[in-house]
């Protein structure tokens, strides 16, 4: 049985970084391709940033520069570490790992970005 586990959400302030982790069990993530998604109240859910089992990675274009997604073969985790973060990133993050047809989802995990 697959199971993602989001952590690392939480309140800070504008300008304020905070760094997400998604753990894995029953997938490993070097032979998946990795996102990070996230969806705010009443807002679709958005794709955030990609990373791929040959670690190339992607991001939608009002984080870049700013997130930068990872991950770490040994602990089969993956990252999203986010600088200089907005009131607009606020959502509930959520990491989503696929290999070939099946996808597999975690629970979520708040940021809330507010003075």
């Amino acid at each position: 049985q697959v199971q993602l586990v989001e952590s690392g959400g939480g309140l800070v302030q504008p300008g304020g970084s905070l760094r997400l982790s998604c753990a894995a069990s029953g997938i490993a993530f070097s032979i998946a391709t990795t996102d990070w998604y996230r969806q705010a109240p009443g807002k679709q859910r958005d794709l955030v940033a990609t990373i791929t089992s040959d670690g190339n990675t992607n991001y939608r274009d009002s984080v870049k520069g700013r997130f930068t997604i990872s991950r770490d073969n040994a602990k089969n985790m993956v990252y999203l570490q986010m600088s200089s973060l907005k009131p607009e990133d606020t959502a509930v993050y959520y990491c989503n790992a696929r290999f070939r047809l099946l996808s597999y989802w975690g629970q979520g995990t708040q940021v809330t970005v507010s003075s």
